[in-house]
């Protein structure tokens, strides 16, 4: 049994990247397509889709690369774990890289970026920065 699946997804997210593959599969589970659709909302991926490998459900993620080959996705890193849970309040809301990358939080509303939750003038877990 898997204890963190978010930090399993982010860790196939990255080695999919370092070997330039055009897609990486996960475990799919109600989390990970929420994260999937906030990464391709913001343009980090380019589309998913969920589906079945080897009878069990999958969601398959595809890459999305610049003109010269390198990966949209500069880095990707877990923050609140099952260990460790970080929370945030509305006026603490983190700025990853500048602006330039997202947080996506947790919240009662359900799951979105900082950007989308700073407008809602809500808090809740930071689950991971993306840039």
């Amino acid at each position: 049994m898997m204890t963190d699946p978010i930090a399993d997804m982010l860790a196939r997210i990255r080695n999919g990247l370092m070997v330039g593959h055009e897609k990486v599969t996960i475990q799919s589970s109600k989390m990970a397509q929420r994260l999937a659709r906030i990464l391709k909302q913001t343009g980090f991926i380019e589309d998913f889709a969920v589906g079945r490998v080897e009878h069990r459900e999958s969601l398959v993620l595809k890459m999305k690369y610049d003109a010269s080959g390198d990966p949209i996705i500069e880095g990707l890193r877990r923050v609140s774990r099952p260990g460790l849970r970080v929370y945030s309040a509305k006026s603490e809301l983190p700025k990853v890289r500048g602006g330039l990358g997202i947080a996506v939080v947790s919240t009662s509303k359900g799951v979105m970026t900082c950007h989308e939750a700073r407008k809602l003038g809500i808090g809740g877990e930071v689950l991971c920065y993306v840039w």
